[in-house]
C-alpha cells in the first residue's frame, strides 16, 4: 500500500483525512505483533460471542447477573472491533488513511464503549453487592425493568459525556501535520495537531475521565470491600474459599482493565518520558486484555454458563457423530 506521507503548511486549514502511522519506532516488527493481537482478537470475538449467545437463548439464565454478563460481552466484542481490525491493517499493509468525519467517528466510540464498560463493570460489582451483602433486597433491587433502564443510563452517559469531547475537536485548527502515530484515532492524539491551543480538550478529557470512570473505580472498589466483609463472616470455610475465587478473580480483571487504562490516559498526557511506542501499545493492550480476560474469568468460571457451553459443545458433538454414523 502506497501511501506518501504529506505535511500540512503553516496554514490553518479543514483537515480531509489523517494518515494512521501504527506504533512508531516498531514498523519493522509490526507484521510479527500482529500475531498475538490477532489471537487476541479471535478469542476475544467467540468468547464474547459464546457467552452472549448462551444467556440469550438459555431462558433460565435471564438473571440480573447473567444479564449484566451479556451486556459485557455485547460492549467488549463492539470495543476490542472498532480498534483492533484496523490496527492489524496497519501492521499488515502500513499507514492507512482516515477521513476526518471516520476519525472523529472512530474516536467517539472508542470512548463511548471505554467508558460503558467501566459502567457496566459497576453495574456487576452491585450486583454482586446485593446478591451477597443484602440477598432479602436482590429480587426488589434488581427488576427486569430496572437493568432495562439501567442499560439505557450507561448509552445515555457515554453519549452525553463523549459527545463534547469530539465537538471540542472541531474548534481546533490544524496546520502542522496530519500524521498520527498511533493505530486508532484517540481524542489527544488528534488535539496534540493542532496549531490553536488544546488546553481546554485536555481539561475536558482530565476531568471527564476523572468524575466518570474514576468515580466508577472508587464504588466498584468498596463494593467488593463490603463483599469481602461479608465474606469472611461466612460460617463455613468451603462457601469463603469459593467467594474469594470468585471474587479474587473479578478483581484482578478490574484491576487490570483500569490500571492499564489510567497509566495510558495520564502518560499521554503527562508521560513525555515515556517512549511513544510504549504509550501506543498500551493503548491497545487496554482495549484488548479485557475483552480477551472477561468471557473466562466472567462466563467460563460461572458454574452456569459453563455448564451451559460444555452441555452444548457436548450436544453438537453427539449430533456430528450421530450424522456421521448415518452415512
Amino acid at each position: 500500500m502506497d501511501i506518501t506521507i504529506r505535511e500540512l503548511n503553516t496554514t490553518p486549514t479543514q483537515l480531509t483525512f489523517f494518515l494512521l502511522t501504527g506504533v512508531p519506532g516498531l514498523e519493522d516488527i509490526q507484521i510479527w505483533m500482529s500475531i498475538p493481537f490477532s489471537f487476541m482478537y479471535v478469542l476475544a470475538v467467540l468468547g464474547n460471542v459464546l457467552v452472549m449467545a448462551v444467556v440469550v437463548y438459555d431462558r433460565s439464565l435471564h438473571e440480573p447477573m447473567y444479564l449484566f454478563l451479556a451486556m459485557l460481552a455485547f460492549n467488549d466484542v463492539l470495543l476490542c472491533t472498532v480498534t483492533v481490525p484496523q490496527m492489524l491493517l496497519i501492521f499488515w499493509q502500513g499507514p492507512l488513511e482516515a477521513t476526518f468525519p471516520a476519525c472523529l467517528t472512530q474516536m467517539f466510540f472508542v470512548h463511548a464503549l471505554f467508558l460503558s464498560e467501566s459502567a457496566v463493570l459497576l453495574a456487576m460489582a452491585f450486583d454482586r453487592y446485593v446478591a451477597i451483602c443484602i440477598p432479602l433486597h436482590y429480587t426488589s433491587l434488581l427488576t427486569s425493568s430496572i437493568i432495562g433502564k439501567v442499560g439505557l443510563v450507561l448509552i445515555a452517559r457515554s453519549v452525553a459525556v463523549v459527545t463534547p469531547g469530539v465537538l471540542l475537536i472541531l474548534r481546533l485548527d490544524f496546520c502542522r501535520s496530519n500524521i498520527i502515530h498511533h493505530t486508532y484515532c484517540e481524542n489527544m492524539g488528534i488535539a496534540k495537531l493542532a496549531c490553536n491551543s488544546f488546553t481546554l480538550n485536555s481539561i475536558y478529557g482530565l476531568s471527564a475521565a476523572l468524575l466518570t470512570t474514576g468515580l466508577d473505580f472508587v464504588f466498584i472498589s468498596l463494593s467488593y470491600w463490603l463483599i469481602l466483609k461479608t465474606v469472611l463472616q461466612l460460617p463455613s470455610k468451603e462457601a469463603r474459599t469459593k467467594a474469594f475465587g470468585t471474587c479474587g478473580a473479578h478483581i484482578c480483571v478490574i484491576l487490570i482493565f483500569y490500571t492499564l487504562a489510567f497509566f495510558s490516559f495520564f502518560t499521554h498526557r503527562f508521560g513525555h518520558h515515556v517512549s511513544r511506542h510504549t504509550l501506543i501499545l498500551l493503548a491497545n493492550l487496554y482495549l484488548l486484555i479485557p475483552p480477551t480476560m472477561n468471557p473466562i474469568v466472567y462466563g467460563i468460571k460461572t458454574k452456569e454458563i459453563r455448564m451451559r457451553v460444555v452441555g452444548t459443545c457436548s450436544q453438537t458433538l453427539f449430533k456430528s457423530n450421530e450424522t456421521a454414523k448415518n452415512r
